[in-house]
């Protein structure tokens, strides 16, 4: 007979002592009486200061992780969240914590990671550049429809069944794939975000309650059933931008013939769904009949307006279209990119490399933002990126802002980016780069440490793979500049920009 797994304890009056990595905090405890030494706990939604009783949820040998049981005494840093989905649908992790302290917080990730990642000097890291808006911020956000509903325990107790607590259009909730938390309001986005959202959740009412009317159909057939791979609504996506243009992606997971004998089903959604909103400029939707969500190699289709929308940063406007990667603070990317042309020295008026400007190679370029935003201070600027729809982009953006000196090549940057390709193109004078999440291959940063750039910008959304990218770089390069900027208020998440020099 198997072994009991024994019940890990509760540990009471400890104090929370800093913040951790992913946005958990932590403390240090005994877990046993007999212990020792204590060990590091990782703690979700803790503040400094606060004393609290803690669960121990998982115990090894060198760490635990916990949750928090009851908070005996709050940090005085600790302040009241806004949302009333704090703790449920995980993001925005950080709302229990000042703004001015999140950006603390936000640089001490860099610094941890260069210096016990990277293990290389750099100078003193100044405090991180803060969003201008720290609420309604996002241009994109992507919500879910379901036909399992999460519930609270008190819901589950108190309430009456009914399609409205079983269907919802949410986030899906963590560590629970199949169940979706319902949203009636979402303080990242615009209004018209919550007010889009909301109808076409009411609209999918109706639409279930309709279809099983007169069919007699499975009631889980409008909404996404993720576990079935099932059901006419599956997800949207809904882009504002500061020059004022909407654009709404619907993701639908099946035809209309899957699912009523009435086929003119999503049709008429998107008609009724344009004639509410007139704000939108753009409606596309996809067919996604797939187990995975990702619509990167599906066929987007045009219902009504223009396909993309257009965006502005600084004197130059981007089109992005429903596939295209762009940065999601709006305002606060113009930052990013004038700190990344300053680190680059692109901002003064004489700038190194040739008589006519640098060449610069911009990899991972996206749809082109970057390149685009340095072109008019260099001789020519080369942007690389796997997604071809990207730098489809990318040209169109060039082209539609009168810039000639740009080239980019599609394909996977350890191939296209080889030392035959350095030859045929140039030697760089500089090169930014913003990775993914991952970081760089080993085989790209080869090719890099042989081209050997006067200038590195290195631009990341992860401070920790940034870090180990700079360690292998390290033997031929210094650091002399760094900036974290926040893109993403109330999250843990920042952005980081590293100016790395040729050693003389």
């Amino acid at each position: 007979m198997a072994r009991k797994k024994k019940e890990l304890p509760v540990i009471h009056n400890v104090e929370i002592t800093g913040v951790a990595a992913e946005g958990k905090s932590i403390a240090k405890v005994k877990i046993k009486e007999t212990d020792d030494t204590p060990v590091v706990v990782f703690v979700p939604y803790g503040a400094p200061g606060d004393i609290v009783d803690l669960k121990i949820d998982k115990k090894k040998k060198s760490y635990a992780e916990a949750h928090i049981v009851s908070l005996t005494a709050p940090s005085s840093i600790r302040c009241a969240p806004k949302c009333e989905y704090f703790g449920l649908c995980g993001g925005c992790k950080w709302q229990h914590l000042p703004y001015e302290e999140q950006l603390k917080f936000k640089r001490q990730q860099v610094v941890d990671a260069l210096e016990r990642i990277g293990k290389v000097e750099f100078p003193e890291v100044p405090l991180t550049l803060g969003s201008e808006n720290i609420w309604e911020y996002r241009n994109k956000m992507e919500y879910t429809f379901s036909n399992k509903r999460w519930k609270s325990w008190e819901e589950i107790k108190g309430e009456k069944e009914s399609k409205e607590g079983v269907n919802a259009l949410g986030f899906h909730i963590p560590g629970s794939f199949d169940k979706v938390l319902h949203i009636n309001k979402c303080w990242l986005q615009d209004s018209i975000g919550d007010r889009v959202r909301n109808y076409l959740y009411s609209q999918g009412l109706q639409l279930d309650e309709k279809v099983n009317q007169v069919n007699g159909e499975d009631p889980n057939f409008i909404f996404y059933d993720i576990k079935e791979n099932k059901g006419l609504l599956r997800t949207v996506m809904i882009r504002p931008t500061i020059t004022g243009e909407l654009m709404v992606c619907l993701v639908f997971g099946a035809e209309d013939s899957d699912i009523s004998r009435n086929t003119n089903l999503s049709e008429k959604l998107m008609t009724d769904l344009l004639n509410e909103f007139p704000e939108i400029t753009t409606l596309v939707y996809v067919i996604n009949k797939k187990v995975n969500d990702s619509i990167a190699d599906q066929e987007v289709k045009i219902f009504y307006g223009k396909g993309f929308v257009e965006e502005k940063l600084g004197d130059l406007k981007f089109r992005i279209s429903a596939k295209s990667f762009y940065q999601t603070n709006s305002r606060q990317a113009e930052v990013l990119y004038k700190t990344a042309a300053d680190f680059a020295g692109l901002l003064e008026s004489k700038v190194s490399g040739n008589s006519k400007g640098p060449l610069i190679y911009d990899l991972y370029t996206g749809t082109g933002t970057i390149a685009n935003y340095v072109a008019k201070k260099a001789s020519k600027v080369i942007g690389i990126e796997y997604v071809e729809d990207a730098i489809k982009d990318a040209k169109i953006n060039s082209e539609i802002n009168s810039i000639k000196n740009t080239e980019f090549y599609a394909g996977d940057m350890k191939d296209v980016l080889t030392d035959d390709f350095i030859k045929t193109n140039g030697k760089p004078d500089i090169m930014i780069v913003d990775p993914p999440r991952a970081g760089m291959h080993e085989d790209v940063i080869k090719v890099i440490l042989n081209a050997s750039p006067e200038i590195i910008v290195y631009v990341s959304c992860n401070p920790a793979t940034q870090a180990r990218d700079i360690s292998m770089l390290s033997s031929k390069y210094i650091i002399t500049r760094v900036q974290p900027v926040d893109m993403f208020p109330h999250t843990h998440h920042v952005e980081n920009i590293v100016k790395l020099e040729l050693k003389s």
